[in-house]
């Protein structure tokens, strides 16, 4: 069991949570959630030990802890099977002085105990089938048997954060402590994961932006709101029924005291004065009883998220013939033909590496195929939301200036008002474009793209830094959007509300489907993990 109690963490006059005490139990898989900003990363360091509570507050935790390691970079001088064993780190230090002991030509008697010594620690800890083990999970997350002896260096960088996450997993921790596993995972390995996850045993506490992950996965949500955490039984979905109901709720009982109030105001105003005292001062307590029940702020906010086109454009968008395209030998996609038409939603889905981004960027004209003919429509244009945003939001400027370098004949206070319903109200519209966080940066990018009005959308990865509310609302604008729509994503969520169609990059080749997601899945006979219930 990890036991939090009575802890408190803020930073400068702002407070993430005041005195939280929670306990996360054996056999319970807790989604961690809050947007962004919120301090899910932070509490979650707070658990594993690398941050401590601002007051004196405890955290009681099991001796077992696997903990998904953040710096990809951090093992590049070790072999990937290596990497993996480290995550149980006795025996890992058994396996080091072992070796070191047996390089000594001549051993003590006290050294040759301490070697039996060790051979008891690795027995203990199933070193001698630590490998096996390791490669077993290797594979489920997507790195075949021959490249388990390379060194980490050699692995691009999303599959050095795979290899961490099988580090997280290796040595059977009691307590699982996962802070955004599915950001590099593609989506077979994501089915993986949460198949794995369904099976563990002990306490998993996870965050993630992914809402379909979450809602697999999880038997109950920690919430940070309200300057606290609130566990809710069930999935994200669960929670957020959950705590809608408790508002209204909440908001019906004050409607209700109000109108009471108002009725005992009135009597107490008329008889003030008169001979009915004792009546008067049981209606003022009647009153002081009905005080409504203050209503904090909550701290989940969704963008108002909707795209429009200035001009609809002509039935057929694009028509692609013969496209290939490869590099340094390796072909990613070949004799690709593809017709895309007025509203289609396109999804380009797969491994992470194999190729969507330079197929989006090939049919965009940034890069020249190396086959076949690419033809837009007549007066296509399209607004773009690149994988890296630093290129298009540079440091030096505000959020509102920035995004004003891009208004036609809108005016100053519509670009405002198209900033507030991305969530910059106020001063928060003035912040500095270098010290945007993450989602957003995102947010502003889409702001971007909702006041050029173009009839065409191109989305490369567009949730990896968005919170589980505004990948909502875009999947909400991307389903009614009129236009056309061209998007990479994992999320399978956002896959399913919006995608009419499904171009897949399989070990195959390139699929061309046309359907939604739901059907690309059951005419490929694969299918979504069964729900194993909450």
């Amino acid at each position: 069991m990890i036991i939090v109690n009575e802890v408190s963490k803020g930073f400068g006059t702002r407070t993430l949570f005041d005195n939280v005490s929670v306990k996360f139990s054996p056999g319970n898989r807790y989604g961690l959630t809050g947007p962004n900003g919120a301090g899910k990363s932070t509490f979650m360091k707070i658990l594993t030990g690398q941050v401590e509570p601002t007051n004196r507050g405890t955290v009681t935790r099991p001796k077992k802890v696997g903990v998904l390691k953040q710096n990809q970079f951090a093992y590049d001088d070790e072999r990937i099977i290596d990497t993996v064993v480290m995550g149980n780190e006795p025996l890992w230090a058994a396996f080091k002085e072992r070796d070191a002991l047996c390089e000594i030509p001549d051993l003590t008697t006290e050294q040759m105990t301490r070697l039996g010594d060790l051979e008891s620690i690795i027995a203990d800890e199933d070193g001698y089938t630590a490998e096996f083990n390791a490669g077993e999970i290797l594979r489920g997350i997507g790195i075949p048997d021959d490249q388990h002896e390379n060194m980490m260096n050699t692995l691009p960088t999303d599959y050095k954060f795979r290899v961490l996450l099988a580090q997280a997993l290796f040595a059977g921790p009691e307590a699982l402590l996962l802070d955004e596993p599915t950001n590099h995972l593609d989506l077979e390995s994501i089915h993986w994961l949460e198949e794995f996850l369904h099976t563990y045993e002990g306490i998993l506490v996870v965050i993630s932006h992914d809402r379909h992950f979450l809602n697999e996965v999880c038997t109950h949500i920690a919430d940070i709101d309200y300057d606290t955490i609130i566990l809710y039984p069930g999935n994200y979905d669960d929670m957020v029924e959950h705590k809608m109901q408790a508002r209204q709720t909440v908001e019906a009982d004050n409607k209700d005291k109000a109108k009471k109030i108002a009725q005992l105001q009135d009597f107490v105003a008329r008889f003030a004065a008169g001979q009915r005292s004792s009546q008067v001062q049981s209606r003022k307590k009647e009153i002081k009883r009905l005080a409504p029940q203050e209503l904090k702020r909550s701290n989940i906010q969704r963008p108002f998220i909707r795209f429009e086109q200035e001009k609809a454009i002509g039935r057929e968008i694009l028509i692609a013939k013969g496209l290939t395209k490869g590099f340094d030998g390796k072909t990613l996609f070949k004799d690709l033909d593809l017709e895309i038409f007025r509203g289609d939603k396109v999804a380009i889905i797969g491994a992470n590496g194999v190729g969507k981004t330079t197929l989006l960027r090939t049919l965009m004209g940034e890069l020249e195929p190396d086959a076949g003919t690419i033809k837009w429509g007549d007066s296509a244009t399209w607004s773009y939301y690149p994988q890296d945003y630093h290129e298009d939001i540079k440091p030096g400027s505000t959020a509102l200036d920035w995004l004003m370098q891009y208004m036609k004949d809108e005016g100053h206070q519509f670009v405002r008002g198209l900033l507030g319903r991305m969530l910059f109200s106020g001063d928060e519209s003035l912040k500095a474009t270098e010290a945007l966080s993450g989602g957003e940066s995102a947010r502003l990018l889409m702001a971007r793209m909702m006041m050029q009005k173009n009839p065409i959308l191109v989305l490369d990865e567009p949730t990896n830094h968005l919170d589980l509310e505004a990948v909502s609302a875009l999947a909400e604008g991307l389903s009614i959007f009129p236009g056309t729509v061209f998007i990479v994503t994992h999320d399978r969520d956002l896959i399913s509300d919006v995608a009419t169609r499904i171009l897949s990059f399989t070990p195959n080749g390139l699929v061309n489907f046309l359907g939604t997601y739901d059907e690309y899945l059951q005419s490929h006979k694969f299918k979504e993990p069964a729900r194993k219930g909450k």
